[in-house]
C-alpha cells in the first residue's frame, strides 16, 4: 500500500486523476489533497474540489496551500479551464470543507505520522518547494515525488515550456534538485496517452457523479474536437496511471535542469544529453506500451468511482 498526497489545482485532468487514484483504495491510501494556486486562483480550485467531492461523496482531507508562485504573478489559464478553473459541470454547493491546516503543515503531519508518503503533483510546485525548504529534515520521508510538468522538446504556454512548471520555475527547480526522486510525466507522455473521444463520449450515462465526468471530459476535450482530432491528452492522469500499472511504461533517467526565465525559455525543462556525467536527478516516463489497455484502466476507474 502506498501512501500519497495528491498536490492539485483542479482544473479538469487533475479531478480525472483524484478519481482514479481513489478507485483503488487496495494500492493507494490517499491521505489527503491539497491545493495550490496553478490554473486558476487557490479560491477557486480548492472551491472546485469540494464541489467535485459533495458529488463523489467523498470525505477526503483537502488543505489549501499557497495562493502565489514563489515570484512572479498567477496567471489562471481560462482558455483551457473557463472562469472558474472547471467550466462544463453544474455542481452544487459543497457540504465538505478545507481545513485550517496548511498544506505544508498537513504534510508535514503525514510525514511524521507514516514514515513514507508519495506526494502526487498535477499542479506547479509551489507547496512542494516549500515543503522541502521548511522541512528539510522530511525529505528522507518522501518516498518519490512524481510529478506532472515538464517537456523533452515542445511546450503548451511557450513554445519550449510545459504550464505547470513554467507557472512557478523557482518552486520546480528546487523540487529537481532536492534530491528526492523525482519521477516526470511530461508533455510527450501525456500526449501519447491521449483518450479517444468515443470513450469521453460513453459517459453521458448514468447518475450524478457520471454526468459530472461526462461534463469534465467534453469540455477538456472542446479544444482538440474543433480541431477534428478525435482524441484528447488528459495530462494530470499519466503520474497516477503509473503508480497504479508501473508496467505500462518505459523510463529514463535523466540529467534535467530547470529555466528561470527567459522570453522564450521560462520554466523549460532542460535535458543534459551530452554530459554522460551529469547526475541523472529524473526518472522520465518515456513511452507507453499499450494506450489502449491505459484508456481501458481509466474508463474502468470511471464508471466504478461513479456507481
Amino acid at each position: 500500500m502506498r501512501r500519497i498526497i495528491i498536490d492539485c489545482d483542479p482544473g479538469h485532468d487533475d479531478i480525472t486523476a483524484i478519481v482514479c487514484a481513489l478507485a483503488h483504495p487496495e494500492q493507494l491510501d490517499v491521505l489527503g489533497l491539497t491545493t495550490v494556486c496553478g490554473n486558476n486562483l487557490l479560491d477557486n480550485v480548492t472551491r472546485n474540489l469540494c464541489q467535485v467531492m459533495t458529488v463523489l461523496k467523498r470525505d477526503c482531507i483537502i488543505s489549501k496551500g499557497y495562493d502565489s508562485p514563489m515570484v512572479y504573478h498567477p496567471e489562471p489559464q481560462r482558455a483551457a479551464h473557463g472562469e472558474t478553473g472547471l467550466a462544463g459541470p453544474e455542481l452544487p454547493e459543497p457540504v465538505i470543507e478545507p481545513i485550517s491546516l496548511h498544506a505544508i503543515e498537513f504534510m508535514k503531519k503525514m510525514a511524521l505520522e507514516h514514515g513514507k508518503i508519495t506526494l502526487v503533483a498535477l499542479a506547479p510546485l509551489t507547496n512542494i518547494a516549500l515543503f522541502l525548504k521548511t522541512y528539510p529534515e522530511l525529505k528522507q520521508n518522501i518516498e518519490c515525488i512524481t510529478l506532472m510538468g515538464g517537456s523533452r522538446y515542445g511546450g503548451n504556454i511557450l513554445e519550449k515550456s510545459e504550464f505547470n512548471i513554467y507557472a512557478d520555475p523557482h518552486a520546480a527547480r528546487i523540487v529537481f534538485e532536492s534530491g528526492v526522486p523525482v519521477v516526470m510525466s511530461g508533455l510527450e507522455i501525456c500526449q501519447e496517452c491521449s483518450t479517444p473521444h468515443v470513450l469521453i463520449d460513453s459517459l453521458n450515462q448514468g447518475n450524478e457523479a457520471m454526468k459530472m465526468m461526462y461534463d469534465i471530459l467534453q469540455f477538456f476535450s472542446e479544444y482538440n474536437r474543433k480541431r477534428n482530432r478525435d482524441c484528447s491528452p488528459i495530462f494530470d492522469v499519466v503520474p497516477v496511471m503509473h503508480l497504479l500499472h508501473p508496467e505500462l511504461f518505459e523510463t529514463e533517467n535523466c540529467a534535467v535542469h530547470i529555466e528561470l526565465d527567459g522570453m522564450y525559455t521560462r520554466g523549460m525543462t532542460v535535458f543534459n544529453e551530452n554530459d554522460m556525467d551529469s547526475i541523472k536527478n529524473v526518472t522520465v516516463l518515456t513511452h507507453c506500451k499499450d494506450t489502449v489497455v491505459y484508456n481501458q484502466y481509466l474508463l474502468n476507474d470511471l464508471i466504478s468511482m461513479t456507481k
